[in-house]
């Protein structure tokens, strides 16, 4: 449980001035059902040594901070996203590297249950501000997990700047995403310098941890863009059943799993020979897509045509032309009159046997009221980590030119980022490896 935390000397070298004198700040507020990682498989625990680093400890319900990845990738998927995207606003590259061990010491704490800052919400001097905004006392960890990324723009602006010296840094397959037939984006909600993704099991827990990030980095970063997302849309642990998105399918039946460590280094896992250079050594890129789904005209059409669209069955979640969930996806099973999965659904499209590649998943569900029209404005916060965004998401997007699911959807932001390895040691800091070069 959380409490108000015993005063103690703030790791990292954070001075007082920003440690007590930051004040809160506001914040601002892609469709996969079952496809990507069918080929893959499902492994169990022994076929990854090092999935018990995404275990959870029972007694405190955290999952631990430090590990050889950032958690939040393969941790199974917690019920509910605050996902925010940053705006660096100073050019001092001292300032950046400051809130980067500072946001470091506060996800440790947070992530473990505990305020943001050594002093917390009400221990401290009543004329100051408190180092915590408070509306998580009381409550667990929740399976809190906070993972960092950055953009491109980070290395170098829009406009041709490189204004932290990182330029050099910067992998070739750290890029902007090319635009895709049928993009709707929305450049105020797209982008950003710097992103965190917080997941936990309670929405406060989670919007605790953002807002109190949010204040640390008054001055130096601000709010681009932020989502908030429920009902995870996927699976990242055989241990978990597989969830259904807002169109009423199962969704990532097939995703890649936390369990099966050959395909998390084939396909998630960033290597050393990979050409992004020892920082990013360990890590992932992230794609995020804001995906409106059309409900309403969704709804309005017959089941026949929402599976034949998707390419399983709306109840069980099997492949068309199988009779259970997990049964292999045959491409060439016969139904009436064609192909049981016909080959413009999306489970036929993004199949690892016609898409080459997969992806780990772990998107969200959002209703963001409505367009004013009376509809919905809900859909999928699409999160996918991959090896190479190249040969990872933008190859399946390419593949899905042709989806029958393309009508029912649109993509409304958009953003990558390149998220390091986790931390190693009480030391070690979001992005040393990258600065300290």
């Amino acid at each position: 449980m959380r409490e108000s935390a015993v005063p103690e000397q703030h790791p990292g070298g954070l001075s007082r001035r920003r440690l007590f004198g930051l004040v809160g700040a506001g914040t601002a507020g892609a469709l996969v059902a079952g496809g990507v990682g069918g080929a893959i498989g499902r492994a169990t625990a022994a076929d990854a040594p090092g999935v018990e680093a995404a275990a959870t400890d029972a007694a405190t319900d955290a999952v631990p901070f430090p590990g050889a990845h950032q958690a939040g990738i393969v941790t199974p998927a917690q019920d509910r996203l605050h996902f925010v995207a940053f705006d660096v606003t100073t050019g001092d590259r001292d300032e950046l590297v400051e809130l980067l061990r500072a946001w470091t010491a506060a996800a440790r704490r947070m992530t473990a249950g505990r305020d943001a800052g050594p002093v917390g919400a009400v221990d401290g001097d009543p004329d100051a501000a408190p180092d915590d905004t408070g509306e998580a006392i009381g409550l667990p960890a929740s399976r809190l997990t906070l993972t960092i990324g950055f953009g491109p723009t980070l290395f170098r602006t829009a406009d041709g700047v490189d204004r932290f010296g990182l330029e050099e840094r910067r992998p070739a397959a750290l890029t902007e995403l090319p635009a895709f037939p049928g993009d709707e984006l929305d450049p105020a909600i797209s982008g950003g310098d710097l992103c965190i993704q917080a997941c936990a099991d309670d929405p406060q827990v989670a919007v605790h941890a953002v807002r109190n990030l949010i204040r640390l980095g008054t001055g130096v970063v601000r709010v681009r863009w932020s989502q908030l997302g429920f009902g995870r849309t996927t699976s990242t642990s055989t241990a978990q059943a597989t969830p259904r998105n807002l169109f009423g399918f199962k969704d990532g039946t097939n995703n890649l799993k936390a369990e099966n460590g050959a395909a998390l280094d084939r396909f998630v896992w960033v290597g050393h020979e990979d050409g992004g250079g020892d920082w990013l050594a360990g890590g992932s890129y992230l794609v995020t897509r804001r995906i409106r789904m059309l409900v309403e005209t969704w709804d309005a059409s017959s089941l026949d045509e929402q599976q034949r669209t998707i390419g399983r069955a709306k109840g069980s979640g099997a492949p068309l032309g199988q009779r259970a969930e997990f049964d292999p996806v045959d491409m060439t099973a016969q139904g009436e009159g064609g192909p049981a999965v016909p080959e413009t659904s999306h489970v036929f499209l993004s199949h690892p046997t016609n898409a080459g590649t997969a992806l780990l998943r772990r998107g969200y569900s959002f209703v963001d009221g409505s367009d004013g029209l009376g509809r919905l404005d809900a859909g999928l916060f699409f999160i996918a980590y991959q090896r190479d965004p190249g040969t990872g998401f933008v190859q399946v997007q390419e593949n899905l030119r042709g989806d029958a699911m393309n009508e029912y959807i649109r993509h409304t932001s958009s953003a990558v980022f390149a998220c390091p390895p986790g931390v190693q040691g009480e030391d070690d800091w979001w992005g040393r490896a990258l600065f300290s070069a």
